[in-house]
């Protein structure tokens, strides 16, 4: 009873034994290469999956997410011989589980030496000055060779990102001299630019000042002008309203008279001033008789009335 007993506990264990090695759970984003008797059988999505106990096996488990791969750093010898110190990160995917478990014996070796290699040929065709310029072009150029020969791999090579290039330091320190003469030299040329503005703004701005002064001395030498030209004007209109005034009155009764009376009082005080203004006295032959004189004056004012 005893034995029988223990058959029975015994086929229990190996029932149980036989139902958990026939069952597997595939976790999300994974992906189980499964192979019956040695061989490639399938590839186990994620999820409760039946395995055949000692029959079939899980042999590899692969993780379908994006992977970071740090390709250790490496030195690369440039177009113009100047030795690079180099190192980047490297994403990639596992796309084909059976590819990833039987094309290469080490997949993630085999991409990390690959891009060392390709890295090294692309900087290989460049100067020193174009690795710092053209980090996208070298990350494409690494991306598109790795992607390539990873599809055997059944590995999809999604980026490559350089971290950092490092010179020797004698070439570092050649470098920031340059850079430094670069900005010192910039920096001379904006002055220069500036005084050269400054006398040309100064230049303009005396031009603009010397064209405003002769305008303004023009245009006063205008107004000058106008105004002793209606000055002249107005002492003719005024000398012509005079005349016309003084011959309308001769015209009126006693004005001949007033006329002969203003002569004679003209001449009397014209005569009298002569020997205030000088030592010398020169007088007409009639000056005995004034009234013959104030005659004459008054005949010329007659014949210029007849006129």
């Amino acid at each position: 009873m005893a034995d029988l007993l223990s058959f029975w506990l015994i086929l229990l264990v190996l029932v149980v034994i036989f139902l958990v090695k026939s069952v597997a759970i595939v976790p999300q984003q994974h992906a189980w290469v499964v192979e019956r008797l040695g061989r490639y059988d399938r590839t186990l999505s994620p999820g409760p999956r039946l395995v055949i106990p000692f029959i079939e096996k899980v042999a590899y488990k692969h993780s379908l997410k994006e992977i970071p791969l740090d390709v250790p750093s490496q030195v690369c010898i440039t177009r113009d011989n100047t030795q690079l110190q180099v190192d980047g990160v490297l994403y990639f995917q596992v796309t084909d589980a059976m590819l990833a478990s039987y094309g290469s014996s080490n997949y993630i070796l085999a991409i990390t030496q690959l891009s060392q290699t390709t890295l090294r040929s692309v900087i290989g065709k460049m100067e020193l000055d174009r690795t710092f310029e053209e980090r996208e072009l070298i990350n494409s150029k690494v991306v598109s060779s790795l992607d390539e020969a990873a599809t055997n791999w059944g590995v999809k090579v999604l980026r490559y990102e350089i971290k950092d290039l490092t010179p020797p330091k004698e070439i570092l320190h050649a470098m920031q001299a340059q850079i430094t003469a670069e900005r010192e030299k910039r920096a001379l040329i904006a002055a220069s630019e500036g005084r050269r503005q400054e006398q040309i703004n100064i230049a303009e701005g005396e031009r603009a000042a010397a064209i405003a002064r002769s305008e303004g001395d023009r245009q006063m030498q205008i107004n000058q002008a106008q105004g002793e030209a209606e000055a002249v004007v107005t002492v003719a209109d005024a000398t012509a309203e005079a005349i016309k005034k003084v011959a309308q009155a001769i015209q009126e009764p006693g004005g001949m008279a007033a006329v002969n009376l203003q002569v004679a009082e003209n001449y009397i005080s014209a005569f009298s001033q002569l020997a205030q203004k000088g030592n010398s006295l020169i007088i007409p032959s009639n000056l005995s008789d004034i009234s013959s004189l104030v005659a004459s004056a008054m005949t010329v004012v007659k014949n210029n009335d007849k006129q």
